[in-house]
């Protein structure tokens, strides 16, 4: 069934891979014909793991047979084979995320069920995760077998932009194939189409320096037709824009609409400030300038923002303390050498 050839790349010699589970998720939409074949690589990548693992398949609301294929194999594979049935298509994010709430290993590995993500690289991305103590490893297609006009170019493009806004350096953003740590992903809550942001996403929650990325192998696809195209860097583009703002100031929004008030409000009280003047001191005439329309423009929508910034604070406040959520995300303590120790300092008696 396999007509891929398996890569020379595994995990370093004498390596001895750290007590974990594993869940191995793959969204599919309309792939019928790769269902097959992908199960068949990840038991053949999977063969020798040693650790417990599992596979979550994700069909995403699919108009072929995919859902079919994904009954029939998992029953043919037995129960560490999971299926996950969307009753429409929900997009990537949503199906991703579908998988993640149903995973169940403290370790999360998400792969594209096109094929041109090898299995054969996760336990590679596992072991560096836990033996680094990292909280993402992130898969870089550095032999990328796609077009360089439609795909590539726009890629690379995007990469650069997303690392510039999110501060997270990374060369690939957009490979499927990623292993986080499942306390870590669980904490994020993805939606909308920010599967392509999720390193950045974890950065809220953890630090870029818990992240790292592993050169991938990458296969032209086989069988099914490509979901994305060019006209996916558009959405690119306002998600970034969201990621912005909720990076920088999702605890803080009315910093955000408060720094647009006040500097637009500014203009606007100089420029009728400007305008008074002329008429006081040089009696001219102001009422048809354009300039004083412009400035109670400006005055106005300064205004606005400002109120807009204390509602925005307002309602962060209210989601915060409503979900019980916190403004930060700390590691858990770590237990006392002492087993007998309570960890609290007692001063002896005074002599």
């Amino acid at each position: 069934m396999n007509v891929l050839p398996i890569p020379a790349s595994g995990l370093p010699d004498g390596a001895v891979m750290p007590d974990h589970t594993l869940s191995i998720v793959v969204p599919m939409y309309n792939e019928a014909e790769n269902v097959e074949p992908l199960l068949a690589r990840i038991h053949q990548a999977m063969e020798h793991y040693g650790q417990p693992w599992e596979v979550v398949l994700v069909d995403d609301g699919s108009t072929d047979a995919t859902v079919s294929e994904i009954r029939r194999l998992s029953a043919q594979y037995g129960p560490h084979v999971h299926a996950v049935e969307l009753v429409r298509n929900y997009k990537q994010t949503a199906a991703m995320q579908a998988g993640i709430d149903a995973a169940r290993g403290s370790v999360i590995a998400t792969i594209d069920g096109d094929l041109q993500n090898d299995p054969f690289d996760i336990p590679r991305m596992v072991y560096r995760l836990l033996s680094e103590d990292l909280d993402l490893v992130v898969g870089w297609r550095k032999d990328r077998q796609e077009g360089l006009l439609m795909r590539r170019l726009p890629s690379r493009i995007a990469n650069a932009l997303i690392a510039s806004v999110t501060g997270v350096r990374l060369k690939d953003y957009g490979c499927s194939l990623k292993v986080y740590r499942g306390n870590v992903i669980r904490s994020v809550k993805l939606y909308g189409e920010m599967h392509r942001f999720i390193p950045a996403w974890l950065a809220t929650v953890t630090t870029p320096r818990r992240i790292a990325q592993e050169v991938v192998t990458h296969h032209a696809r086989i069988h099914g037709q490509s979901k994305y195209g060019i006209s996916r860097t558009f959405r690119v583009v306002l998600d970034l824009v969201f990621m912005y703002f909720f990076m920088r100031y999702r605890t803080r929004p009315g910093h955000f609409f408060g720094g647009i008030g006040i500097v637009l409000g500014t203009l606007g009280s100089l420029i009728l400030a400007y305008l008074l003047c002329l008429k006081l001191f040089f009696a001219e005439a102001i009422g048809t300038r354009p300039m004083l329309f412009t400035g109670f423009f400006l005055l106005i929508a300064g205004v606005q923002m400002v109120t807009s910034g204390v509602l925005a604070e307002m309602l962060a406040r209210v989601y915060h303390e409503a979900n019980g959520s916190s403004a930060y995300v700390a590691r858990p303590r770590q237990a006392p050498a002492d087993k007998g120790s309570d960890g609290w300092h007692r001063s002896g008696p005074l002599s």
